[in-house]
């Protein structure tokens, strides 16, 4: 009896160790979480089609500590409530990491169940309250508008030399998000803001929006949006004869904007972090691979969604195992470079809120092109380009 009881709890202690030990399989299942549809479409299917690439480029190189990437793709319906459903699945699924949502609305709903999880989670979201909530399993494959407004805030400031400003923005989380970074990084510049103009998303008419831009006297005008709107915008901005400066950040001047505007999209400025225009030989090497897998030129969403399984790659190689909880705490200050992981497509280095930091670029677009007019450094180099330590000199020996 005794050994029979004995052999059963031996049993049960060998399932419990298979139900723990999931990261031993054969596998690294990643849930691809994203907007495939509604009007997050374009933002997420290029998210989607950089995590593909990334993935099919390392499986071919023999994978993670010798494993392949799985993916399971689903599609959030640009709806929060449905992303939040899908991140509760790929929780119940076991994944190692979730990739997306894309937009700030949603992910600010369906990280609380990765958290819950401690399943690494990466975004590419930029509001700047995603990463201000203490959740150490939430990661940025792009900056938060907290690090990019005051990078933008300086070019209209102190190069465009723009004394007065309109704002237009999308009344969501990320609009609001970028409404208020916008505020704070002008708030001690000669630049005022004279006008805060809401809009909707998917809204079609934006001939309101434009005319009271005009009637402010703005000597610019800041526009923060997504890209079907932003579009309209720009449209009607040369509808309605504006030849002032039109700034905004990198979804203004966006590949999927710059098609759908055509000629009013020439002369729109932007900060953007990644440009597939970027004049780098790993930002060069992406957008070729990217047009011959799907013909098409990537936006930065694209970039966002390859660079990021490639800091998971890092960051699991430097644990060395498949441990979720490690490879989230070392995350949080890794640093990685284009010369031992050249699909980071640039050097970066996050922090403790899962933020990152690292280059960026001040676009033009011309000729229906994006231009890269200048070189932003990042606001911490030397967290970046830390110096190698230095050998410790070797004891005396002892005689």
């Amino acid at each position: 009896m005794q050994k029979r009881n004995t052999l059963k709890l031996i049993a049960a202690c060998a399932m419990l160790m298979g139900a723990s030990a999931s990261f031993g399989q054969e596998t690294i299942k990643i849930a691809n979480i994203v907007e495939l549809s509604g009007g997050g479409a374009t933002a997420g299917t290029n998210f989607k089609n950089g995590v593909e690439l990334a993935v099919k480029e390392i499986n071919a190189a023999g994978g993670i500590l010798g494993k392949k990437i799985q993916t399971i793709t689903s599609d959030t319906q640009s709806n929060p409530g449905v992303a939040k459903g899908l991140t509760q699945k790929a929780v119940d699924d076991e994944v190692f990491a979730i990739f997306g949502p894309v937009f700030s609305g949603s992910i600010m709903v369906s990280m609380a169940e990765s958290r819950k999880a401690e399943i690494p989670n990466f975004t590419g979201g930029e509001a700047a309250s995603i990463t201000m909530q203490g959740n150490p399993y939430i990661f940025r494959t792009s900056f938060t508008q907290a690090t990019a407004m005051p990078k933008v805030a300086r070019y209209i400031s102190d190069q465009a030399k723009l004394k007065t400003l309109a704002v237009i923005y999308v009344n969501n989380d990320f609009g609001k998000g970028g409404l208020d970074m916008i505020k704070k990084a002008l708030d001690k510049s000669p630049t005022k803001i004279v006008t805060e103009i809401s809009t909707d998303s998917g809204q079609v008419d934006f001939s309101a929006a434009v005319l009271k831009a005009k009637q402010s006297g703005a000597d610019g005008v800041f526009v923060y949006s997504n890209e079907e709107e932003s579009a309209r915008m720009l449209r009607e901005f040369r509808k309605q004869g504006w030849n002032k400066p039109i700034i905004g950040e990198t979804t203004l001047t966006g590949q999927k904007v710059i098609e759908l505007a055509g000629e009013a999209a020439n002369g729109a400025i932007a900060h953007v972090g990644l440009t597939v225009d970027a004049p780098l030989p790993a930002i060069r090497a992406f957008r070729a691979k990217f047009e011959r897998d799907y013909k098409y030129v990537s936006d930065h969403n694209g970039m966002k969604g390859y660079s990021g399984i490639y800091t998971l790659k890092a960051a699991i190689e430097k644990v060395g195992k498949l441990d979720r909880k490690a490879v989230a705490n070392a995350l949080h200050s890794l640093v990685v470079t284009t010369d031992k992981e050249p699909g980071i497509l640039m050097n970066v280095a996050f922090d403790q809120n899962g933020d990152l930091d690292r280059e960026s670029f001040l676009v033009e677009v011309k000729n229906g092109q994006q231009v890269v007019v200048a070189t932003l450094p990042p606001l911490n180099p030397m967290a970046i380009n830390k110096p190698a330590a230095a050998a410790k000199p070797a004891a005396p020996a002892k005689k």
